[in-house]
């Protein structure tokens, strides 16, 4: 069975849209089956067709969370080492171009957020920085064109 890496704060997230897809989603949808029933004909039933559509949405969302929570792999990044780049690391990155730093967190693919500075370690940038240590540098391919960063620290 594949492992899948994800942080404390990634896995508490899954467990909380989980609930709210158990709890919340799928009874207002069973409620919106019985109200869209109740209106006669099914088979040209719009209201039916959408709501059977999202209650399979739904389940099909709940099973995929339900498989990742029970193979994530917890990673506490403060007990990871510094010395090179792993999953959950913070690093502090150069474009060697621009000379402009920035700052990511490498995390899982259900984790990641740029804008919250959170790159998959599937990414290419993610999969060019791993096991590199401070003062080496990546050159990947990004959609706006090749980029050179340089590891500048490891937070």
């Amino acid at each position: 069975m594949e492992r899948i890496p994800i942080t404390k704060e990634g896995y508490q997230a899954l467990k909380k849209e989980l609930e709210n897809l158990k709890t919340v989603e799928r009874p207002k949808n069973i409620e919106a089956i019985e109200i869209a029933r109740a209106h006669g004909d099914l088979s040209e039933n719009a209201e039916y067709d959408a709501a059977k559509e999202r209650q399979s949405f739904i389940q099909g969302r709940i099973n995929e969370l339900e498989y990742k929570l029970a193979n994530a792999d917890v990673i506490d990044p403060s007990k990871l080492p510094k010395d090179k780049v792993v999953f959950g690391a913070i690093i502090l990155l150069e474009n060697v171009d621009t000379g402009e730093e920035v700052k990511y967190q490498l995390v899982g693919p259900d984790e990641s957020d740029i804008d919250k500075g959170k790159i998959s370690v599937t990414s290419p940038l993610g999969k060019g920085i791993l096991g590199k240590v401070p003062g080496d540098e990546v050159t990947f391919q990004a959609p706006a064109g090749k980029r050179i960063y340089e590891i500048v620290e490891i937070l």
